[in-house]
């Protein structure tokens, strides 16, 4: 089920907000719980029992870790939970691509298995993985009542697309939590947001990403167009969901840490990679990098802990070399950057390291979105013209014309510069009052608005689900 969807605005989440609310103070967890496991079973029945499964096993071995007389007791336990529940994953996710390679290799014919793709396992795996590790440490108490640790693990919110939740920053609220109108009115601001972002820029600039691919009509400046669509679908996208799973979580009391801040005002891919995502970057920082020495290690070792994390970043997003890619491109241009770039970037005209930014982001954006590397290969070129493609046509510039509008609209809104004009708004006597009084017209129009591209079966993919 999408947020962005008429089920979930006009059925579920009323519901689930009515037996939230009338629901005694012990049971708001199970109250989450239940129509979590609805949310899923929505699109998903089977899976859930995949789930059931992934829940219960983590949380006996938690309890098992803390009841271990040994340490190596202990860590054999953690061990234990932490392959099966990456087991899980490689199983649904990656057999596939393991089998298709290993045909490749070696000439053979095995069948492929053809599984679909559980919604949101790299999400929850994550999660499930980072308390097994947290209880571990010692950084978390095992969690004695198994739907208070369903609750964190399949929270609806953020099931299916993150941000990812590590234990440790909602373990206290899992057990007590505030309800204020405060937070309830900025949750729905958050929502109204993300909504917004999704169904309103995210879904116009997947046409154009659409319109492109369908179209016979190959220019440098379609190609560019295209990347620039991605990159703003896909920012949009993702960044809306977060707000939405925010604004939700605030609902119900949840204080989710942040996912985005504005990453393509950045001046550095250091610097990028720090707004964006940025609950798996901190996930592969605190149980990848860190654990491997981080950067207290030989250089050698160090380059090879940054060109591990970023393949594994790669990896996790999809079943496919091209994802491999995209996270080892990073990785270059990070290593790059922290040997001798950054220091000239800092040095440099702000321009110009913007510029450097966007650019290295599109090209990676573009190998992302690819079927696979030789369809990558074939966008790149088609950027710098390397395929004999001419510059502009009449259906580019035809399309230039009907989305050029959104396109300078979305550049616009994924920097702060509304944002920081409103804040300023905010500041003033005046400014302040109307913009109370604006607020819920805002919302009402967003919800109007939305509601009617979505009724008329407008075009409302969800990126994330892929991975």
């Amino acid at each position: 089920m999408l947020f962005s969807s008429i089920p979930f605005l006009y059925y579920f989440l009323p519901a689930v907000l009515l037996c939230y609310a009338i629901a005694p103070k012990k049971l708001k967890n199970g109250v989450l719980f239940a129509f979590s496991l609805v949310f899923y079973a929505w699109g998903e029945p089977v899976y859930v029992f995949l789930m059931a499964a992934s829940i219960s096993l983590a949380w006996g071995f938690a309890l098992l870790m803390e009841k271990a007389k040994t340490q190596k007791a202990k860590k054999a336990f953690m061990i234990v939970s932490v392959c099966i529940s990456f087991a899980f994953l490689c199983y649904f996710k990656y057999a596939d691509f393991f089998i298709s390679n290993f045909n490749a290799a070696t000439g053979l014919s095995v069948p492929l298995l053809r599984i679909a793709l559980p919604v949101g396992i790299s999400f929850y795996t994550f999660q499930i993985a980072s308390y097994t590790i947290d209880v571990y440490r010692g950084d978390a108490k095992a969690k004695r009542n198994i739907i208070d640790f369903g609750t964190y693990v399949v929270l609806f919110p953020q099931l299916i697309a993150g941000p990812i939740v590590r234990y440790v920053d909602i373990a206290q609220q899992l057990d007590t939590r505030t309800h204020t109108l405060e937070k309830t009115a900025y949750g729905i601001h958050r929502f109204c947001i993300g909504l917004g972002k999704k169904v309103l820029f995210a879904n116009t600039f997947g046409e154009l990403c659409s319109v492109f691919r369908e179209s016979s009509e190959q220019t440098v400046l379609f190609y560019w167009m295209y990347a620039i669509s991605f990159m703003l679908q896909i920012y949009f996208d993702f960044s809306g969901y977060s707000d939405m799973a925010i604004g939700l979580g605030r609902i119900f009391g949840f204080e989710f840490l942040e996912n985005f801040d504005f990453p393509y005002i950045s001046k550095s891919i250091t610097e990028f990679w720090r707004r964006w995502h940025m609950s798996l970057g901190s996930w592969f920082r605190d149980y990848v990098y860190i654990p491997l020495g981080g950067n207290r290690c030989t250089k050698s070792r160090w380059l090879f802990n940054i060109f591990v994390v970023w393949f594994l970043t790669g990896f996790w997003h999809g079943a496919d070399w091209q994802f491999m890619v995209w996270g080892l491109f990073y990785g270059v241009l990070l290593v790059i950057e922290k040997l001798w770039l950054k220091k000239w970037l800092d040095k440099a005209p702000g321009f110009i390291s913007h510029i450097y930014v966007l650019f290295f982001t599109a090209i990676g954006f573009v190998i992302f979105n690819s079927a696979n590397m030789a369809g990558a290969i074939v966008d790149i070129k088609g950027m710098f013209g390397l395929s004999g493609i001419p510059l502009s046509g009449i259906e580019t510039m035809y399309y230039l014309k009907s989305y050029g509008v959104m396109i300078i609209a979305g550049a616009v809104l994924s920097t702060p510069v509304i944002k920081n004009l409103l804040k300023k708004l905010d500041s003033t006597k005046t400014g302040s009052v109307l913009i109370s009084v604006m607020r819920p017209i805002f919302y009402v129009a967003v919800l109007i608005t939305v509601t009617g591209y979505l009724a008329d079966g407008s075009f409302n993919p969800f990126l994330y689900f892929r991975f």
